[in-house]
């Protein structure tokens, strides 16, 4: 559960910083100054939640190997070698399936866009 959590935080805060990213880098040249402010404080507030999220993240990696080492203890090769396939898999299919909302959700975006812009 803390897995899924931890993966989730890490992928929420990369889209938003990615998003206020992009929001920066579109301001034109006449953009008024107070949106820039508010944006790169919004960047400056993800970066370190971000960071702290990495830190959470690594921690979670120590607690991970010293649970594998201690179902090690008890559970057969086989079985052990299916435990740690399982941990592996998780979070990559976490990681895949945010992606994919995130595309599901662009793609709608651009379809409103569209439909608007008839």
């Amino acid at each position: 559960g803390d897995l899924d959590k931890v993966v989730n935080l890490l992928l929420s805060l990369s889209g938003r910083l990615a998003r206020v990213e992009t929001a920066l880098s579109s301001l034109g040249p006449h953009a008024p100054a107070e949106d820039k402010v508010v944006l790169r404080e919004k960047q400056r507030l993800l970066v370190a939640q971000l960071e702290d999220a990495k830190e959470l993240k690594e921690h979670m990696g120590r607690r991970e190997e010293a649970v594998g080492a201690m179902v090690a203890r008890y559970l057969p090769a086989e079985h052990l070698q299916d435990y740690r396939h399982f941990v592996k898999m998780k979070s990559a299919l976490i990681t895949e399936q945010r992606e994919l909302e995130e595309k599901i959700k662009l793609g709608q975006e651009q379809l409103r866009c569209l439909h608007e812009s008839l």
